[in-house]
């Protein structure tokens, strides 16, 4: 790999810090939503609506990343994010809602960044294997929102916990601007940023069998992955019985499957199965895991709560990189960072319809069992279709 062991380090810092701050709030989702006066359930709005603003900045991210350079549209990423973070510590439904937008125009445009860095600097044989790893400051981010944060607000407030998350993300972006120079040595000053260029990711992206087939899997899978980290914490305080610290515990398990799964998933898919096979293989543990999280009740063991929910967060939430590294692979050449956008926008659309829905059929079953149960479906769907195509497409 070019330049050591810099573009990945860096690029995995950045995606913890954002991950985090946008799994800030959903850690400690009833006690915002107790102080700004509505029901938990209602966090899968604000997930919502920062996926929409992470959809819109990852179709804006092609054409910022080709003329300002990776580094400082991460840069910017981070600072959005804090912002958006102090915004949220204000309990209105209108200031959570623009926190949230601007956690997500800071999330949006972190991982097309990070693709089109990593894969001018990455040997095309390890390309699933470093993009997991890399992705795997998503679990990692979310893993330290779920054991920090709950524990903070214990001790400081929610208000302080949030405004640590915010500084820890101005630092990274400090941390970052010395390696800028080297970088962003790619960048292109004249490069427009015009309507044509917002949308030219979708145009490459819906051109390309390939890319469209891979773009349609991540829509069901990051249904999955949200709806599993959004509402865990409050499924497992609503239905199990668990305190916020217990539950936030049992958050961090999840994510810490996600870092692990994520390592391995790509380990696997470079040295023997592939990555569409191996998506193939995710998406069908995902189906079992989703229905097996709606089985839990009351009396059965921690751990085997604590096993069910890791198994789910190295599948639900361990896709990524493998499909990221897929996605750079089948990409033109020059283009990685875009075809990122592209797929991500598409990524992130369920994203932002996921929750809610998930939320809208737990409130008509009366319980968050449904919403797992109802998962189950469009995963095995996608495992099946996967399986089927995977030896079609190359």
């Amino acid at each position: 790999m070019n330049n050591g062991w810099a573009p990945l380090s860096i690029t995995l810092a950045i995606q913890s810090m954002v991950a985090m701050a946008l799994l800030a709030v959903p850690a400690i989702a009833p006690r915002v939503a107790g102080a700004a006066g509505v029901s938990p359930a209602y966090i899968g709005l604000y997930i919502a609506v920062a996926y929409a603003g992470a959809m819109v900045a990852s179709l804006a991210s092609g054409a910022a990343v080709a003329r300002y350079g990776p580094i400082r549209v991460s840069q910017l990423g981070l600072l959005l994010c804090a912002v958006g973070l102090v915004l949220c510590t204000v309990p209105t439904v209108p200031t959570l809602a623009l926190g949230a937008l601007l956690v997500g125009l800071g999330y949006g445009p972190v991982t097309p960044a990070s693709s089109h860095l990593l894969a001018r600097t990455t040997p095309a044989h390890r390309m699933s294997l470093v993009f997991s790893v890399k992705q795997t400051g998503v679990p990692l981010g979310g893993a330290l929102a779920g054991a920090i944060v709950p524990g903070l607000q214990l001790l400081a407030g929610w208000q302080p916990a949030l405004l640590a998350v915010a500084a820890a993300n101005l630092l990274c972006a400090w941390v970052a601007q010395r390696l800028r120079a080297e970088f962003d040595a790619d960048r292109d000053p004249s490069r427009a940023l015009g309507l044509g260029n917002f949308l030219e990711p979708v145009r490459l992206v819906l051109s390309d069998p390939r890319l469209r087939m891979l773009a349609g899997c991540s829509f069901i899978f990051s249904i999955a992955q949200l709806s599993l980290t959004t509402y865990l914490v409050t499924y497992l305080t609503d239905s199990l019985a668990y305190g916020l610290v217990a539950a936030g515990f049992v958050l961090s398990v999840s994510q810490i499957g996600a870092v692990l799964g994520r390592v391995l998933w790509g380990y696997v898919a470079d040295r023997w199965m592939g990555a569409r096979r191996m998506l193939a293989a995710l998406a069908a543990v995902m189906a079992m895991a989703a229905a097996a999280t709606s089985a839990l009740s009351q009396p059965v063991a921690d751990l085997v709560v604590i096993s069910v929910l890791f198994v789910f967060g190295a599948s639900a939430i361990g896709w990524n990189g493998v499909y990221l590294a897929e996605v750079a692979r089948q990409a033109p050449a020059g283009k990685a960072g875009m075809a990122t956008g592209g797929t991500l926008a598409i990524t992130f659309l369920g994203v932002v319809l996921g929750p809610p829905l998930f939320g809208a059929v737990s409130g008509l079953a009366g319980s968050y069992r449904a919403g797992f149960a109802a998962l189950a479906v469009p995963l095995t769907l996608c495992a099946l279709t996967l399986g089927l195509r995977s030896g079609k497409l190359r």
